[in-house]
């Protein structure tokens, strides 16, 4: 769909996937132009610096006119947005950005990585490794990478890896994301229900997996993590001849003085991630890497030099008494993982963890109660809400004692007000101590900055 220029506007531009491919079709020789209600950093700066952040934020439907080749919708963006309204009426071809990424990839072979957690870290292992023994690729992944100037590439490579989000398509397709990809080789990390506003009940969301299993291609392949039940089950009843179905497990693995080594036959690897889940990530990154004939030999080499992914147990700060984390959980399963793997690499320091729910499900009295336990790993359970949050999704505020109650924990301390979480985090003594902190969000503009000189 590119390989002669073409006139291409984005609706939604801002998103984290809209802006990376908004920018990787203008490097591409295309024409291009968005709009968003609102535009938040890191995309406001990014589209900036390559032209495309329009002059006012808010829609316009006269951006829409028949120079334009086709539109790109993104989920942000509603089905009566006047500028898709007015695509529609002059016959302008519009995609969503799945549909998109797919036309762009017909003669490519795709792979696509799915599962509630752990997808962005295994797509980004993929990458890394890839690219460090000279393989020629494009890519779609939700976070930034180091070596990597974008979330999206399209170009004349032979294989796509894509990160494939469960989430619905756009506002005139209520499909996963993934099943638009019609992968080749699909991977499935592990399932636990998240986005309750629109799979209400843990069997809708399971579902969507299954649909993701059912659109293996003939004479594809299913990677999928042996240890998570859901994703067995789904292999296990999905079973076809027609499709290899490659297991993986947690690779072996030690821990000794704050630091995550893998058990190789010849020796021991330091590594720069850890956690038992990132053991399951790379072992499904490698596992899936042997399908495209990437030898162990190779991946070895390139591994140990992984830092994972923005905001996937990013070190944000260190001295040799603290080390301050920043992280994406906020689901249940991934809040569990993250708590669990800083407290055995640091067994002999206090952990202080600090989640921020603010997405649908986190906010939302019926799904709460999937937090049971998942706060069990920390020493100090600090959740922050910001009420606005609450407010604008149309849902009651939780109380602290729904939190404790839900977490199973009774010494939960709740903060609605980002300063005083502030002053209390910085009251503490931080000798021997971690600090982590886990949301897709922000804390409500917590300063960062400021707090990490203050704690360092």
């Amino acid at each position: 769909m590119t390989d002669s220029p073409k006139r291409i506007h984005f609706i939604a531009s801002g998103g984290s996937i809209m802006h990376s491919l908004a920018i990787a079709l203008k490097l591409a020789g295309n024409t291009v132009s968005g709009s968003d209600d609102h535009f938040y950093e890191p995309s406001k700066s990014k589209l900036a610096a390559h032209s495309l952040l329009p002059d006012n934020e808010g829609w316009d439907e006269g951006r829409i006119n028949t120079d334009i080749d086709f539109v790109i919708l993104g989920m942000h963006a509603k089905a009566d947005n006047p500028e898709l309204l007015k695509a529609q009426a002059l016959g302008i071809q519009v995609f969503s950005f799945p549909e998109y990424i797919y036309e762009a990839s017909k003669n490519k072979q795709r792979i696509v990585v799915a599962g509630s957690h752990g997808k962005t870290t295994i797509t980004a292992m993929i990458m890394h490794v890839l690219k460090s023994i000279g393989k020629d690729f494009d890519y779609m992944v939700g976070a930034q990478l180091d070596g990597f100037d974008n979330m999206v590439k399209i170009s004349d490579a032979p294989i796509i890896i894509i990160e494939g989000d469960e989430y619905t398509t756009s506002p005139l397709d209520p499909t996963p994301k993934f099943l638009h990809y019609q992968h080749h080789i699909g991977l499935i990390s592990g399932i636990a229900w998240d986005h309750f506003n629109v799979y209400p009940t843990l069997d809708d969301y399971v579902k969507q997996f299954e649909l993701f299993a059912d659109a293996s291609s003939k004479a594809g392949t299913l990677v999928f993590c042996e240890e998570d039940n859901l994703a067995s089950m789904i292999i296990s009843e999905k079973d076809r001849a027609d499709v290899t179905n490659l297991p993986y497990r947690s690779h072996d693995h030690v821990v000794r003085e704050g630091k995550t080594s893998l058990r190789l036959p010849d020796g021991e690897l330091p590594l720069e991630v850890f956690g038992n889940h990132n053991m399951q990530n790379l072992s499904g990154a490698q596992t899936l890497l042997k399908r495209l004939g990437v030898t162990d030999d190779q991946f070895y080499q390139a591994i140990f030099t992984f830092r994972g992914a923005a905001k996937r147990m990013e070190i944000i700060g260190e001295n040799d008494q603290t080390t301050i984390y920043s992280d994406f959980a906020h689901a249940p399963s991934k809040l569990k993982a993250t708590n669990s793997a800083i407290k055995d690499q640091f067994p002999n320091r206090t952990l202080v963890s600090c989640v921020e729910l603010h997405t649908y499900s986190s906010l939302n009295k019926d799904f709460i109660d999937q937090y049971e336990n998942t706060f069990n790993h920390t020493d100090e359970a600090i959740v922050y809400i910001n009420p606005a949050a609450a407010e604008r999704k149309g849902l009651e505020s939780l109380t602290v004692e729904d939190l404790r109650s839900a977490f199973n924990r009774d010494d939960i301390i709740l903060f609605n007000d980002q300063s005083k979480l502030y002053a209390h985090l910085s009251s503490h003594d931080w000798t021997d101590k971690n600090l982590a902190f886990m949301s897709s969000g922000n804390f409500g503009g917590l300063n960062f900055e400021a707090l990490k000189t203050q704690i360092l």
